[in-house]
């Protein structure tokens, strides 16, 4: 895949965000990127947003994620909200540069771990958030998984 890049997102790179492909099956567990960018509005001091940019300046994944430390459910302090990787970089490594970049932010930030939410299924992010080092510790009152990378 070449060099990687982190760069906040921007009105210069929404629409490609917006465009990324995916595989057969994922769209199940996304919602459109475009919910996920209003939290910024919402909360702008915690929600970290940043695009992956390959070294020819194309967009090829997106990376969404909160840190407040004062978050009543603990699960929530230090996040990953969502992760996309257009489908013709997945398995090229953009999720795990995603992944190692906000372990890094939330280290500098003074968090001892980074949290996901996902739900399981055929075809859903499971075996990629365990190959990244996330390991389930919870279950939400939704059935959905809970899992953490500690730093």
């Amino acid at each position: 895949m070449g060099e990687l890049r982190l760069v906040e997102l921007s009105a210069a790179t929404i629409v490609a965000v917006n465009n990324l492909s995916l595989k057969p099956g994922q769209e199940e567990y996304l919602s459109p990127v475009s919910y996920g960018v209003a939290a910024t509005v919402v909360n702008p001091q915690s929600t970290w947003q940043r695009v992956v940019v390959d070294d020819g300046g194309a967009v090829v994944g997106f990376v969404s994620a909160n840190f407040d430390a004062d978050d009543p459910q603990e699960h929530f302090r230090s996040v990953l909200w969502r992760i996309n990787v257009d489908a013709d970089a997945q398995g090229s490594g953009v999720g795990r540069f995603a992944v190692e970049k906000l372990v890094a932010e939330a280290r500098d930030r003074g968090f001892d771990h980074v949290d996901v939410v996902y739900e399981a299924g055929e075809g859903g992010p499971e075996a990629f958030f365990t190959r990244v080092g996330f390991t389930p510790v919870d279950e939400t009152e939704y059935g959905e998984v809970i899992a953490e990378i500690r730093i």
